[in-house]
């Protein structure tokens, strides 16, 4: 089915063509004319199969046939887990939505406050955001949820898993009833406590599911490589100056400590690197995933904080670093490649801490995942270790008192000593019993021993 079948507004069809799309993927062909039709939607739908084309193009729709005047209450909400999905959803939006001349403002943490306190203020028609500071901005009165025509929510599933729910509830308790309101659900899985949702706050929710076989993108090439923990970075080191020497390459590893490291060895051994985590600012996050999109990083290392969200259309290679523990984080994660129609490899490390989680993803995508022994060729031995930093002395003083010492040369400070009288109210404060004055006793003398008896 092409969009031009479709009854849709002429600025929605000049975004669309200028994006380059012709033909409807399978969730858009089963969702999109339901949406279309004003009814709400429960759909199943993978990274990167053109769920949020799908949203925003029925979003578009519904505003522009009825056209109101922008103003400090929002028209439209989309709902997403993560700042960077938020990011990415924002700028898809400007993009077939150039012509709408809609208002859409993104709300998330970790950027400036009182700046996005003011886009809201100025006037907005979308709202994408985050649940956190939506909130926030929502309990001071800068905007209300009175006028909320479409809602939109992305990734429920994440909701759950990242414990967003309670305040993704509040949030719809305050919207408009489902009767005066379209809404539009989208999940990787539609399992029993995200129907629940559809079924509390959605009106009659038609369900759209994909088939199983199309978990994983069909372009997605996948291999898994069995190699030790130690034998990971020699690897990682001799694919990327070999078969991916001239990719754009996006690594995950589970904890934010092993990205730091891998992150490290690249950069020491002359690749341009850079990871993103949690504790990272929005600010410099943005910069990071801006400078990987332009082409100036050659490998970006992430946390599966960034699995989600992100579509960079040129990242040609995923390495699992380490085998993801959570199945749905798996197809996450290589979804990042083999988007928008193109082919990508997914390469995968298992190693003896983390290979038991292959089972799980295999049952989960319905296939087994090609594996062999990387032959001896594939490795790099000879690299350059990181010079690793050493903590300054006001690091190490912080890292003190962060475990609960005191800062060095400071004496420990000292309780009242023996003897000393404390009051009763003092004790309370210090946790010290009051000194009680013992009675003076006179020591007994001992009788003499009678040697005549």
């Amino acid at each position: 089915m092409r969009f031009t079948e479709l009854d849709l507004p002429p600025q929605v069809q000049h975004g669309i063509e200028a994006q380059g799309f012709e033909n409807l993927t399978p969730v858009q062909q089963q969702a999109v004319p339901i949406a279309l039709a004003g009814k709400d939607v429960a759909a199943q739908a993978q990274t990167g199969t053109g769920k949020t084309a799908a949203f925003l193009i029925a979003l578009f729709t519904r505003l522009l046939n009825d056209p109101q005047q922008t103003s400090s209450n929002p028209r439209a909400l989309v709902m997403a887990p993560t700042r960077e999905l938020v990011v990415q959803i924002c700028e898809d939006a400007k993009n077939i939505g150039a012509d709408c001349l809609l208002k859409i403002v993104p709300i998330f943490g970790g950027i400036d406050y009182e700046r996005q306190r003011k886009l809201l203020t100025d006037g907005v028609d979308v709202i994408i955001a985050t649940p956190g500071r939506l909130i926030d901005y929502a309990k001071q009165k800068v905007f209300s949820f009175n006028c909320i025509e479409v809602l939109v929510i992305d990734e429920a599933d994440r909701m759950f898993d990242m414990g967003f729910i309670s305040d993704l509830r509040y949030i719809l308790r305050r919207l408009p009833s489902f009767e005066k309101r379209q809404t539009m659900l989208f999940s990787a899985t539609l399992s029993p406590r995200v129907m629940e949702l559809a079924y509390d706050f959605m009106n009659n929710a038609e369900k759209v599911q994909i088939e199983p076989e199309q978990v994983t993108a069909k372009l997605v090439e996948q291999v898994v490589y069995h190699v030790g923990y130690k034998e990971k970075l020699p690897l990682l080191l001799g694919l990327l100056s070999g078969r991916m020497a001239d990719g754009r390459v996006m690594l995950f590893a589970n904890t934010k400590r092993e990205t730091e490291y891998v992150t490290q060895v690249l950069q020491a051994n002359n690749y341009k690197a850079a990871q993103i985590s949690g504790d990272i600012s929005q600010a410099k996050r943005m910069r990071i995933l801006q400078e990987f999109k332009d082409g100036k990083l050659h490998v970006l290392v992430a946390t599966d904080v960034a699995s989600r969200g992100i579509h960079i259309a040129d990242v040609t290679h995923v390495v699992n670093y380490d085998v993801p523990q959570d199945q749905e984080d798996y197809v996450h994660r290589i979804g990042r490649t083999a988007r928008a129609g193109a082919a990508g490899l997914a390469i995968t490390m298992a190693d003896e801490n983390l290979v038991f989680h292959l089972p799980a993803i295999e049952e989960y995508i319905g296939t087994k995942i090609p594996s062999e022994v990387p032959e001896e060729a594939l490795f790099c031995w000879n690299y350059q270790r990181p010079q690793l930093k050493k903590k300054t002395p006001a690091q190490r003083k912080a890292s003190s008192v962060r475990r609960g010492g005191r800062p060095a040369g400071k004496p420990a400070s000292k309780g009242p000593g023996k003897g000393t009288k404390v009051s009763g109210k003092a004790a309370e404060i210090t946790g010290n019993k009051p000194h009680r004055r013992r009675p003076n006793r006179r020591k007994s003398t001992p009788k003499p021993e009678n040697r005549d008896s």
